[in-house]
């Protein structure tokens, strides 16, 4: 029963270290997902006093993806009426040129600053509509929870390891004797510390595999997906393949680590 439990309290513990990766996975996941969905609605408006090519604009800056000529035709349909039609084709050829340029991705606030300049650089380019004020808010909102999950993961990565550390030390305490025994035989440390290894090993197994059936039922809640449908958004909630294989190598990494040092330590007591 108290073996049980120190093999339950490991694993629970590299449980909680492989539940916060995959959180923060999703989360940056989702968040690229969001940035993507807002650049696809995003556009910057461009007022220009002479008509400019879709080549010219993109040879401004790289972020532009898309130009879009708007047509001058619903202005010129409210100022027109009682105009005679040779006042409204000079009245047309007088207004400036409207552009709406789509990005390639959802720019930061320093990229946004030098698309602007770079447009402006342009003497035809007479007023820029960046809707700078939105922008900002919605990506330092991105940026601060993004910041506040990866502050959360870091704290209990760095807590769950010093739980895993003494759990490790309490089952070198119970064999300690029978490694001691191995020891005046002459058995080499890594086979002397055998049983310690092969915890790590079967706990870190348990517990991606625990992980693997947690978010696999995640990926399938019906509210779950109905949250990101609010959102507008698709995210791969985990990927049986490629996030299995990188919770598995984490728990055995962080559980081998702290095998080796325990073992080296106790080697230089010794």
């Amino acid at each position: 029963m108290k073996s049980f439990r120190n093999h339950f309290s490991l694993i629970i513990a590299l449980f909680s270290i492989l539940f916060s990766i995959q959180v923060f996975m999703i989360v940056d996941r989702s968040i690229s997902a969001y940035k993507q969905n807002l650049a696809k609605n995003y556009t910057v408006i461009v007022v220009s006093q002479k008509k400019l090519s879709k080549q010219k604009f993109l040879g401004i800056n790289k972020l532009i993806s898309k130009v879009d000529e708007l047509s001058a035709d619903s202005v010129i349909k409210r100022l027109s009426s009682g105009m005679n039609n040779k006042n409204i084709k000079l009245l047309k050829l007088s207004l400036p040129k409207f552009y709406k340029i789509s990005l390639f991705y959802y720019p930061s606030s320093k990229e946004l600053k030098s698309l602007r300049k770079d447009l402006l650089r342009n003497k035809y380019i007479t007023k820029i509509e960046d809707f700078s004020f939105n922008h900002d808010t919605t990506y330092k909102l991105l940026l601060l929870f993004k910041g506040v999950v990866s502050v959360f993961a870091i704290v209990v990565l760095i807590v769950t390891t010093l739980l895993i550390f003494k759990e490790l030390k309490i089952w070198q305490y119970k064999h300690n004797e029978r490694m001691s025994i191995m020891g005046l035989f002459g058995a080499a440390t890594w086979l002397r510390s055998a049983v310690l290894f092969r915890l790590a090993i079967v706990d870190a197994l348990i517990s991606t595999l625990l992980a693997l059936v947690t978010f696999i039922y995640i990926s399938v809640s019906p509210w779950i997906l109905k949250q990101f449908e609010y959102i507008g958004i698709k995210v791969i909630i985990f990927n049986n393949v490629s996030d299995f294989l990188i919770l598995l190598a984490t728990a055995t990494f962080i559980s081998m680590f702290l095998v080796l040092l325990i073992v080296l330590g106790h080697k230089e007591e010794v």
